[in-house]
């Protein structure tokens, strides 16, 4: 293996390797490998979500698995028993010759992580969402550029049909301007009732709970944290919005071509303290009028999307029902999706895409889809999707240049929690900080990381 940690078997490419949007110049052509050939794969998080990734890539030879309880993970390491098994990321990245990595953490080791690989050229897949913060979304992209590896974030209805429909129907024209979007989600499945820290208890000897803090500050175990709450703590998850938003406000993220909110404000909430996020929220972006970016021939090209308002629920909290939308109507999934207001009328769809349609449901009998504009992946499949990147195909279409803004903006609907109810952040892209809401420029980055786990590109 050499400095970089390429394999042997990786080749250069060359300038089909750019980056969307830069120029390679003055930085080294990626390596990949031959699409008749195999990737060596490790996952960093076995168990759990960590463990259903990896075997979605178990068409490639998976060599090494790590996670930092070896319990959790006993049923990947049973999958693949030829793995050779790590506890500590850091150990593995330096011993093993890799192609590609998974990353499915907690929130809070994600950029540590995939910035360890991306360092040695490793191609990563990472977990939504794909980082615990705004500063590190940065710090991911930076380094996507920099090392001109391959990318890509875990939400996997981006490389679906679904979400591909709904940016083709809106772009159509179908519904006329999108003024409005309303996006929910049941979640919270998770216990984030504390309002402090918990009380210490021994810690499992199966679990190495200073290799689970990573760049948290340290606390004593207890298993209100891990491994299934942590996600209602502030120091190591984001909270329903966390979960979920990377998932269902994709369609909105793309299809209005949303980019960066003007401000952002929590309308109403229940619970949440300066530990936990809050058990139900209502959240309300504000995005002004912007071009309309894609280079695809549809009614909008060329045009400005007139200025949107974005609507967040979670923990039970569910919109108003669509003027004219009879009730009863199935709106996205039923307990998670989102729908678009129009001029004319209101399209819906579910979590990852499915049941993408207009409504009420009586417009979609003599409607004809659109043209199929956005090229479709083979299976919507994001997993082969990212195996093939990082064998010379396309990129993953949530790739970082994609999923790190996206990130952010989902980041920002937590720091108008932290502000509190009926305080509208606005909020300064390029300097990453709100000019009239200092407090909440506290949590853009974390203030208090443990020594050896900065975070540098």
């Amino acid at each position: 293996m050499t400095e970089h940690g390429f394999t042997r078997r990786t080749f250069l490419v060359g300038s089909a390797l750019t980056v969307a949007g830069l120029s390679t110049a003055g930085r080294a052509a990626v390596k990949r490998v031959s699409p008749n050939e195999k990737l060596n794969v490790a996952a960093i998080g076995a168990g759990g979500q960590g463990g259903a990734d990896i075997k979605s890539m178990g068409a490639e030879n998976v060599v090494a698995l790590c996670d930092v309880d070896w319990d959790r993970a006993a049923d990947t390491f049973k999958t693949f028993p030829n793995a050779r098994r790590y506890r500590d990321f850091r150990v593995m990245l330096k011993e093993e010759r890799l192609d590609a990595v998974t990353v499915s953490t907690p929130d809070h080791t994600h950029t540590v992580a995939a910035l360890a690989a991306m360092e040695r050229g490793i191609h990563v897949r990472v977990q939504k969402p794909l980082t615990w913060s705004i500063a590190e979304a940065r710090a991911l992209r930076k380094a996507a550029h920099k090392y001109q590896v391959v990318t890509a974030m875990g939400n996997q209805g981006h490389a679906g049909d679904g979400v591909r429909q709904m940016c083709e129907i809106l772009w159509s024209n179908a519904i006329g301007p999108v003024r409005e979007a309303h996006i929910w989600t049941d979640r919270p499945i998770w216990d984030q009732s504390a309002r402090q820290k918990l009380p210490s208890v021994a810690v499992p000897e199966e679990l190495d709970w200073d290799l689970w803090l990573g760049p948290a500050p340290y606390r004593h175990f207890n298993p209100g944290y891990a491994p299934w709450d942590w996600r209602g703590w502030w120091e190591f998850g984001c909270g329903a919005l966390g979960d979920m938003a990377c998932h269902i406000m994709d369609p909105a993220n793309w299809a209005l071509q949303l980019g960066t909110p003007t401000s952002v404000e929590c309308v109403t909430m229940e619970g949440g303290s300066e530990e936990t996020p809050p058990m139900k929220s209502i959240i309300k972006y504000e995005f002004p009028a912007r071009p309309f970016r894609e280079k695809v021939d549809v009614a909008w090209k060329g045009k400005t999307l007139p200025p949107v308002t974005v609507y967040w629920y979670d923990g039970g909290y569910m919109p108003p029902q669509p003027a004219g939308v009879p009730e009863g109507t199935r709106l996205g999934d039923g307990n998670n999706g989102s729908y678009f207001v129009g001029d004319d009328g209101v399209a819906t769809t579910g979590c990852y895409g499915a049941g993408t349609r207009l409504l009420p449901d009586e417009r979609m009998k003599d409607f004809e889809m659109p043209d199929e504009v956005i090229p479709r992946v083979p299976g919507g499949d994001s997993y082969v999707e990212f195996a093939n990147a990082c064998k010379g195909g396309p990129l993953p279409g949530s790739n970082f240049d994609y999923s790190a803004p996206f990130t952010e903006v989902v980041h920002l609907g937590s720091l108008a929690v932290r502000a509190g109810v009926g305080k509208k952040i606005q909020w300064d892209s390029k300097a990453m900080r709100s000019p009239n809401m200092p407090r909440v420029n506290l949590f853009v980055g974390r203030q208090n990381t443990r020594r050896g786990w900065e975070i540098s590109v």
